[in-house]
């Protein structure tokens, strides 16, 4: 094995692990919505014990080259309000009224959306395979909402699964923004860190609700302390998966990572069946993966584009 594709592997391992420690986030902030936990505090909880562990890493990065903070000051704001917070946030909100996997499968629809912002705001028209990739992930959302069925989905964790994948859409419209010298995980701990502001100061404002609990939690059908899932959505379902996502990113290339990347709707409904006992409905499934699809035709043709050359759009890490 040569040196390239031994350096190939290992990114594959780090952006599978990394998918693997997203897709625990829904389960384990779901385990401390149950317990009274607010979205928002979980959201806060997770954001800013990550933003601690990944200070020391972003610092050493940096290299003293503090300039570049003040240069790529407006996207790291915009990445921590909106990819971060506003993201997280609503993502949280969905999951305390719809299954893990449903309201993930709602957020991944970002990349859809950014087909039509690049339409809409630069004229940049849809190619087959992402015409067709848009036109799935439709039929796929009829399916998961069950419109035509007889399951009722709740209109507002839709809403916040939707207002989700609009974050998840800003998170890659960002990050394709030029920030030449910019080590990618000074960019997730600069937004960390905004993120963690903003959602202190709308908490201490009455803006956001804000309540802990330290009542037991239920996981896999064991009672556990509540600070279990608090420290696996610190140190692994955020600090540990940016990390691994930032490492992988460097091995596979934006656009190969961005297709791993997409392992992450899986390892949700997975982690949700076996911590939460929850699992979509036959037909929520289905939807799942004509969404999955869907996105994945997007990414070919970002794939194909890309080697005429173009640009690569880096792997969702903002669950």
């Amino acid at each position: 094995m040569d040196e390239l594709t031994a350096r190939r592997a290992t990114g594959l391992w780090l952006a599978l692990v990394s998918a693997a420690a997203f897709g625990t986030s829904g389960s384990l902030a779901k385990s401390l919505l149950e317990t009274g936990w607010t979205p928002g505090a979980a959201v806060l909880t997770r954001i800013g014990g990550a933003a601690l562990l990944l200070a020391v890493p972003a610092v050493l990065a940096l290299r003293g080259r503090w300039h570049l903070l003040r240069r790529h000051a407006g996207t790291i704001a915009a990445y921590g309000l909106v990819a971060m917070a506003a993201c997280q946030l609503f993502y949280f909100n969905a999951v305390t009224t719809l299954s893990v996997g449903v309201a993930l499968l709602l957020e991944y629809l970002g990349p859809v959306l950014v087909v039509g912002w690049l339409w809409l705001r630069h004229g940049r028209r849809p190619r087959r395979f992402t015409l067709l990739g848009i036109v799935l992930s439709l039929a796929g959302l009829v399916l998961v909402l069950d419109v035509t069925g007889g399951m009722r989905v709740d209109p507002a964790g839709a809403m916040w699964g939707l207002g989700a994948a609009v974050g998840l859409a800003v998170y890659f419209v960002l990050s394709a923004h030029e920030t030449s010298g910019l080590p990618p995980i000074v960019m997730a701990a600069g937004g960390m860190v905004v993120a963690t502001a903003a959602l202190a100061l709308a908490g201490l404002a009455g803006v956001m609700p804000l309540t802990w609990s330290t009542a037991d939690v239920r996981l896999a059908g064991t009672a556990l302390p509540w600070f279990v899932p608090v420290v696996l959505l610190v140190v692994v379902a955020a600090a540990l998966a940016y990390a691994l996502g930032i490492a992988g990113t460097r091995r596979l290339g934006s656009t190969v990572a961005a297709f791993v990347g997409l392992s992450e709707v899986l390892f949700s409904v997975l982690f949700a069946w076996l911590l939460l006992g929850e699992l979509p409905l036959p037909v929520q499934l289905l939807g799942g993966v004509l969404i999955v699809g869907g996105v994945v035709a997007v990414r070919y043709d970002e794939l194909r584009r890309a080697s005429l050359p173009a640009l690569g759009v880096p792997a969702p890490e903002t669950v």
